[in-house]
């Protein structure tokens, strides 16, 4: 069989000849593999061979090696194992000479298919001399043989599962990338297939960094690399190699990340035993790294801000100078300051653009006491480059840098304030005129005054935007008019921020929030006039009414707060509810979540006159909790319930057999995301809380379905994300005992919880065992204790004396330097005291 003509022809035009070819190689290769395989690695290893053909052999045996059905995959793997051992070192063989083939082609196909090999063999413990050799192939020259063999080490990297390899030969594999990444003859496809190959390489030794020794090796010589004066990394950044200095910046921001999480979780107190050392690399590095990640910010694209998907290397590179700026704190301060001083004020945008992106990255980190003097500089001429630079690049820049600004210098928490009664007026002034420029400009703004208004958040009764909160707002509603404003995020944007101005306004601008309901109820009531609209149109007109539905839940709470407001904005409340209705009756199948939320808030105001309103809403609300598919959308209906429950109380009760089969049902039901199942636990507490005694008819369906559940949570481990989830169910199942304890209280029905006691302090003393418990978890667990003794009283005495919970527990929870803890706990200490004495 001529193999080279029969893989031209399996590649023609011609459909006959490519099909006959097919066929051909079909029926060798389960005629004779072994023969089969060793042709096709002779046709790829051949330098006489056409490309085309040596590329398709590799490509035939790499498919004969590995498949993405499993059951495929098991049996290949099986087919490879029973080959002929000559025939198999043959083929290996062929494949290790090609990887120094001048056709680039051939060499990049060899390496998928040795690191398939690889995949294959090195678990059963075969093939244990391929990673030496492949390493002495990383010393030699020439340059395409080391950059195939560096590309071979990445591949194997993805295929082979870390334990495979052992420990010295792991070292060995990084050091050989390291330094091909640093390759110092400049070759840009060595460096590239380096960087990608430690790309793969550090989830392979993510075992392995949990060896100091190692960690500390591998990331030694990574710093080295970046400081090593004879190799100038800044090769790696210029325009034509864009990819290699992507990977490398993507590379620094994973170390920050890794460094950060651990300085959060351990304070920066590190002892010489703590359990994960912090070896400060970054710190290390920052000489060399800031002004390799400064210059990249000179590398900007035309038309980057206003594709809201744009990610090129000036973004990477201010994106990790920010990483850094968290990561080492003050001392980036001094390294980026002269940067900004040398080119805020060049006739080039790119240098003004990228000096004012250095800032902007650097405002979160350092402490508030290196940085104020420098916005106190910087603020006037940012406002002034805010309405007069002739550029929009650096208009968009200088607002965001304004938003950091306000986000992480201003607010209650710093000491001196950055804005006073003498430039508050001008910020503002600068802001909602900059609303009015280009759309991304306008959106940059919005998020800038979003943060000012934060800031003044809990500044007592009189803010300092009191005086323009008319205009604030009013410049805002314009905004959301803008055509322009639905095809970019600005919409959202302004109505985001309109909120944010409502949620931190004072009592003295109550009656402005008063007069904005009439104009959002008009805005909303125009979105479910009865058009005819296309899916796409539908979309924005529900996009729409989840702003507008937003904004109204804001102004709901802030004016539902406090008896004088509330009084005059409840006249408005039929109309709201009948609104709701109407943005609910838009849709066919599924319930609308910012309306959803907007009726929670407005129940909450009305209180028991929410009454009137279930019987029209009750369809919805039991719509909401059949949603399983956008299960965000449960979640939220099950807070609303909870929310109708504190309104109605006892009101609540013609409704409930309805909404308990609902949430017994979901809890039963494994199409429903487990992240739902909490919130609903807490809603039986809630709707036993409203009703009281009343909840028996419900009480054995809900306490058998806790009780299941507080099983499943005192016996788990798992990963962070999982305890997490674990304290979340336990959070909500106390909860649910708490109200149903409360709820039963003072009635003659209380002895019905008696048989249930056992169980509920064998699940207090079954988390208190595990020691795994967050803060939110032991208060309410506390509080649970209490609950018991308070409401079975004599009845459970000498069932909580029994219990470590009444010990132990409570005696840790005593002396919880948490204040609320504290308290929980001595309530309970008061409430068993008493059940015990009588």
């Amino acid at each position: 069989m001529e193999v080279t003509q029969v893989l031209l022809n399996a590649q023609s035009i011609d459909g006959a000849v490519r099909k006959n070819a097919e066929e051909s190689l079909k029926h060798f290769q389960e005629q004779n593999l072994t023969v089969f395989l060793l042709l096709l690695s002779g046709e790829l290893v051949s330098e006489e061979k056409p490309v085309e053909t040596r590329k398709l052999a590799g490509l035939i045996l790499k498919n004969a090696l590995d498949a993405k059905d499993q059951q495929r995959k098991v049996e290949l793997v099986q087919r490879w194992l029973s080959l002929d051992g000559n025939a198999k070192s043959q083929i290996k063989a062929g494949l290790l000479k090609t990887l120094s083939s001048p056709v680039s082609d051939a060499r990049s196909t060899a390496s998928q298919v040795i690191a398939k090999v690889a995949g294959i063999e090195l678990p059963h413990k075969q093939w244990p001399e391929l990673v030496g050799s492949l390493l002495s192939n990383v010393h030699q020259l020439p340059a395409h043989a080391k950059q195939a063999t560096l590309e071979t080490l990445g591949y194997l990297c993805e295929e082979v599962s870390p334990d495979v390899i052992d420990q010295d030969q792991v070292n060995k594999i990084l050091t050989a990338v390291v330094q091909g990444m640093s390759a110092s003859e400049g070759n840009t496809d060595v460096r590239l297939a380096a960087t990608r190959a430690l790309y793969n390489a550090l989830g392979f030794a993510q075992a392995n960094f949990s060896n100091d020794m190692e960690r500390d090796y591998l990331m030694r010589v990574v710093c080295e690399a970046t400081l090593s004066p004879e190799v100038r990394i800044r090769q790696a950044v210029r325009e034509d190699e864009e990819p290699v200095a992507l990977q490398a910046i993507e590379f620094w921001s994973s170390i920050c990340d890794e460094e950060i999480d651990i300085l959060e979780e351990y304070g920066g107190d590190f002892t010489g035993d703590s359990d994960i050392p912090c070896f400060y690399f970054i710190k290390q590095a920052i000489p060399a790294l800031v002004p390799m990640l400064l210059e990249t910010l000179l590398k900007q694209e035309e038309d980057q801000d206003q594709d809201e998907g744009a990610w090129n290397i000036a973004m990477a590179g201010g994106t990790c100078l920010g990483l850094v700026a968290r990561t080492v704190g003050d001392d980036i301060v001094p390294l980026v300051v002269p940067f900004i001083e040398e080119n805020v004020t060049k006739p080039d945008w790119r240098q003004r653009e990228a000096a004012t992106y250095a800032f902007g990255s650097i405002l979160e980190g350092p402490s508030p006491a290196k940085l104020i003097p420098l916005v106190n500089v910087a603020l006037n001429f940012m406002l002034s480059a805010l309405t007069k630079d002739p550029n929009s690049h650096v208009k968009d820049t200088t607002a965001w840098t304004l938003g950091r600004i306000f986000e992480f210098l201003h607010g209650s928490a710093v000491d001196s304030p950055i804005i006073t009664q003498a430039n508050c007026q001008q910020i503002v002034a600068v802001l909602l005129q900059s609303m009015k420029d280009t759309p991304n400009v306008a959106e940059k703004a919005c998020g800038a005054l979003y943060f000012l208004a934060q800031g003044y958040e809990e500044v007592g009764p009189s803010s300092p935007l009191t005086p323009f909160f008319q205009e604030i707002v009013q410049s805002l509603l314009t905004v959301t008019h803008r055509e322009d404003a639905r095809e970019s995020r600005l919409r959202t944007a302004a109505y985001e921020t309109l909120n944010e101005v409502v949620r931190c306004s004072t009592d003295e601008t109550a009656p402005l929030v008063l007069q904005l309901v009439p104009v959002i109820i008009m805005e909303l009531h125009n979105t479910v006039e009865g058009q005819k609209l296309s899916s796409d149109e539908r979309e924005k007109q529900s996009e729409l009414q989840g702003l507008l539905c937003g904004c109204l839940q804001v102004i709901i709470q802030k004016l539902g707060s406090s008896e004088s407001t509330k009084y005059l904005f409840l006249q408005y409340a039929d109309q709201i509810m009948g609104l709701f209705l109407s943005v609910f009756a838009c849709r066919s199948a599924t319930v609308h979540e910012e309306a959803m939320l907007a009726i929670g808030a407005l129940a909450y105001a009305t209180g028991p006159d929410f009454a009137k309103y279930m019987p029209e809403f009750y369809r919805y609300l039991e719509m909401g909790l059949q949603n399983f598919e956008e299960y965000q959308v449960c979640a939220v209906t099950v807070g609303v319930v909870g929310d109708i429950c504190r309104a109605l109380e006892e009101k609540v009760v013609p409704y409930c057999d309805g909404i308990m089969t609902q949430l017994l049902k979901n809890l039963s039901s494994n199409q429903l995301h487990r992240s739902v199942k909490p919130p609903i636990f807490s809603c039986f507490g809630d709707i036993a809380l409203a009703v009281g005694e009343y909840f028996e008819k419900y009480l054995m369906w809900a306490m058998s379905a806790l009780q299941s559940a507080a099983e499943l949570s005192t016996h788990t481990t798992g990963d962070d994300e999982l305890i997490e989830y674990i304290n979340t169910l336990r959070n909500g199942i106390l909860e649910a005992y708490s109200g149903i304890f409360q709820g039963f209280k003072n009635s003659p029905k209380t002895q019905l919880l008696i048989p249930y006691a056992p169980h509920i302090l064998q699940f207090l003393d079954g988390i208190y065992m595990e020691k795994d418990m967050d803060d939110v978890v032991m208060k309410t667990a506390i509080g649970v204790l209490g609950d018991l003794a308070d409401t079975l009283g004599s009845h459970a005495a000498s069932l909580i004396q029994q219990s470590v919970s009444s010990k132990d527990f409570l005696n840790e929870c005593l002396s919880s330097e948490d204040v609320m803890i504290k308290e929980s706990a001595e309530w309970a200490k008061l409430a068993i005291s008493r059940a015990i004495s009588v």
